[in-house]
């Protein structure tokens, strides 16, 4: 990882300039242990990383209670945590990247604006009592439940820090005489036999925590934590204020023995049957076309007898059947790599592919043979790894794997080559970053050393190199775009090779007054036909909230057409005729319109959206976009109105794929593969859950799927890659 950079002389002259290879942009907030910065991916995710404070991250006994932390929280991952994307517990300062997720915490709304009304209250506790059910099944108790540790998003309450959170199985022990937590919304067992709590703390927790959310305090109340912690150990909770008919259940909750407490599924049974089927999440579409069905249901979710507690998925769609038991093996961890179609930061350059049929995310399947049959291939134990589709073929990296190459066809592996063991992980450095997907350019298979220093050229038959190249000074700024392999300085001059030849095709500069060192994201691959533009996005300027799009023939090097827009505009893709779609920010950064320009007609048309979504993914195909929200809400955005919205209940999905067929295919973290009719906004059907071993969790980001060839193909943690057919997804297993 890239040394962690100091400035001035300042209170936050500690504060590094990046944690790993994320550029850390500003503070969003600090505690007693660390600071919280605002971060973006290489995709353009928008990134929370906690990086440890320089005291702290001398200290064994801390380092370790952070690697608890950093494995709590991949633990719970889910609809009401945010995702870890990243982590380094073991670097020179210790960090973790987590989603970012907008909206203020309860304890700034209560302090802000006041209480919250009764039916918020109860929304909140539906929200919180269905957090910790997932939070309790992975085996983790949070121990550290309070309003500050509960973010108010737009789909629900989300908890965050796992700072003194422990697994059940965990041999980490709070110290003789040291109390760890916060003593209004401690438990009295957390008093009296820290040694033994247990999920009925957060129980405990949850309870206090609803006062404070209904009458601005909490239900212990004193200036001194001493005489707040014999209120919680010995006196009756004051309950004024609270809503009347959460009054027994607040206080059957606040029981001094733990045994007394109601689970979290007591308490969502115990709630009004609106809150029980919805909560803060509706499994339900709101579809807005009056053309199409006013509710598309989901299926529910269903409880799976694994090794270990984890959280609870969706059933397989109706039809699909059990699947046969299969050898648990070690996770491959697929990234979407330059694959993804992940939106790109405003304040970014983004290079993009554009054109209607050859867009790279949008395949086009044909219909597979009848004789094919669904094949699943295992990888090497341990393995992280991405894959690519290109003629007949799937070609995917894995860390210690090089490349490798399997028949579409049949699922065999025509040929295999081994990574430089003495590399490091991941260009970003440490053991968590993902390994870029291979490209097909020029009619060979791209890949980049684990390093991301040599970009290598293979032979598709037998997987010998054609040619390398030094990358070394382009770190992270490699891009394919069709048969021409872009690289990016840090100067913004961008350089053209020819994918097959290894020649250069043209050089030249790309900054702006302002903006001499861009910085560049992409998200599409593939084979592209000629004339296909690639786009090159920034902002106009520093605060003008205007954008510059740059259309460029990615052979020439020359402008095709450029324009400037308002808004921190982000490209999404390219449509019908060529039209460029982006979508347009709210002030909180939350995507509120899909922009199209047909440049044809220097025509400009903006349709907003019902209400602003944090975007994860979004993808163009034809004359419509489709969003996929942090919450797994699927949007899809026609030329002049929101069409439909289906609720997926799938938190931390993939990067969406549009393929022919009036399809988007997407995968979830247990290892799922999601089909959904784009023309009616339904869920199609589903791949059973291919999840890890017991220990192992769940892919904090999984990979995208890929389309082609009548066949989809998906990757999971149990260590498979496998494929279906893209003909019937109501028929998959």
């Amino acid at each position: 990882m890239p040394p962690l950079r100091s400035a001035g002389t300042g209170p936050e002259a500690e504060d590094p300039g990046y944690a790993g290879e994320y550029r850390l942009e500003g503070r969003l907030g600090s505690g007693g242990m660390g600071v919280v910065h605002l971060a973006r991916s290489a995709s353009g995710l928008r990134l929370a990383v906690k990086v440890v404070h320089a005291e702290y991250a001398v200290d064994p006994e801390f380092r370790a209670r952070f690697r608890q932390e950093v494995a709590a929280a991949r633990r719970v991952s889910g609809a009401f945590t945010a995702p870890v994307v990243d982590a380094d517990p073991d670097g020179e300062r210790p960090w973790m990247a987590t989603l970012y997720i907008p909206g203020p915490t309860l304890s700034e709304r209560v302090k802000r604006n006041g209480p919250l009304a009764p039916e918020e209250v109860r929304r909140l506790a539906a929200g919180l009592a269905e957090a910790l059910r997932d939070i309790h099944r992975a085996g983790v108790v949070h121990r550290d439940l309070k309003p500050s540790n509960v973010l108010l998003a737009e789909d629900g309450p989300k908890v965050i820090d796992f700072g003194i959170s422990r697994p059940y199985d965990s041999e980490l022990r709070t110290e003789t005489g040291k109390l760890i937590g916060t003593p209004p919304f401690m438990a009295p067992e957390q008093f009296q036999r820290p040694r033994e709590v247990g999920p009925a703390a957060d129980v405990f927790a949850l309870a206090s925590l609803l006062v404070h959310a209904a009458t601005g305090r909490g239900p212990f109340e004193s200036e001194s934590p001493y005489i707040v912690a014999y209120q919680v150990v010995h006196t009756d909770p004051d309950l004024t204020g609270v809503p009347a008919d959460l009054v027994p259940l607040v206080q059957d909750c606040l029981a001094k023995d733990p045994e007394q407490r109601p689970t979290p599924d007591g308490i969502m049974a115990r709630l009004p049957r609106e809150l029980r089927q919805g909560g803060a999440r509706r499994v339900e579409s709101a579809v807005l076309d009056d053309s199409v069905p006013t509710h598309v249901r989901v299926p529910p979710p269903r409880e799976h007898a694994e090794e270990a507690p984890r959280p609870a998925v969706p059933a397989p769609a109706p039809g699909s059947g059990p699947r046969r038991r299969r050898r648990r093996r070690m996770p491959w961890l697929v990234s979407a790599g330059v694959a993804t179609a992940a939106l790109v930061a405003g304040g970014t350059w983004a290079l993009s592919r554009g054109g209607d049929a050859e867009q790279p995310l949008q395949t086009r399947p044909t219909v597979a043979s009848a004789d094919w049959r669904p094949w699943e291939v295992p990888v090497p134990d341990g393995a992280t790894g991405a894959c690519a589709y290109g003629g007949e073929a799937l070609y995917c990296s894995a860390r210690g794997l090089q490349a490798a190459r399997i028949q579409t066809s049949s699922g065999n592996v025509a040929w295999r080559k081994t990574a430089p063991a003495s590399a490091p992980a991941s260009p970003g450095g440490g053991e968590t970053g993902p390994v870029p997907a291979p490209v097909v350019s020029g009619g060979l298979v791209h890949v980049l050393s684990p390093d991301g220093r040599k970009l290598s050229a293979l032979d598709p038959s037998t997987g010998e190199p054609r040619w390398t190249r030094d990358v070394s000074a382009y770190p992270g700024r490699v891009y394919h775009a069709g048969d021409t392999v872009l690289l990016v300085a840090g100067d913004g001059t961008v350089t053209a090779v020819d994918g097959g030849t290894n020649e250069q095709r043209w050089q030249h500069g790309l900054g702006l007054p302002g903006h001499a060192k861009p910085v560049f994201s992409f998200y599409g691959t593939g084979a592209g036909g000629p004339g296909q533009p690639v786009y090159a996005v920034a902002p106009a300027g520093q605060g003008q909230h205007r954008t510059r799009i740059l259309a460029l023939d990615p052979e020439r090097g020359t402008t095709l057409w450029e324009r400037t827009a308002d808004g921190d505009l982000t490209a999404v893709g390219a449509g019908t005729g060529g039209a460029l779609f982006l979508t347009a920010p709210d002030r909180d950064n939350r995507v509120s319109a899909v922009v199209r320009y047909d440049p044809g007609a220097r025509r400009e048309t903006r349709v907003p959206l019902g209400a602003p979504l944090n975007v994860a993914s979004a993808v163009a195909r034809g004359d419509a976009v489709y969003l996929l929200s942090t919450d797994g809400g699927l949007t899809a955005v026609g030329p002049k109105r929101q069409s439909w919205r289906l609720d997926t209940s799938v938190a931390n999905a993939s990067a969406l794929v549009a393929a022919d067929g009036d399809r988007v295919y997407f995968s979830a973290a247990d290892g799922r593969l999601l089909a959904v009719d784009t023309a009616k906004g339904a869920l199609l059907g589903q791949t059973a859950p291919r999840p890890a071993r017991a220990g192992r969790g769940y892919l904090d980001l999984p990979p995208a799927p890929v389309a082609a060839d009548g066949k989809v193909f998906g990757t999971a943690p149990d260590g498979t890659v496998f494929a279906v057919s893209a003909g019937d997804p109501g028929r998959w297993r």
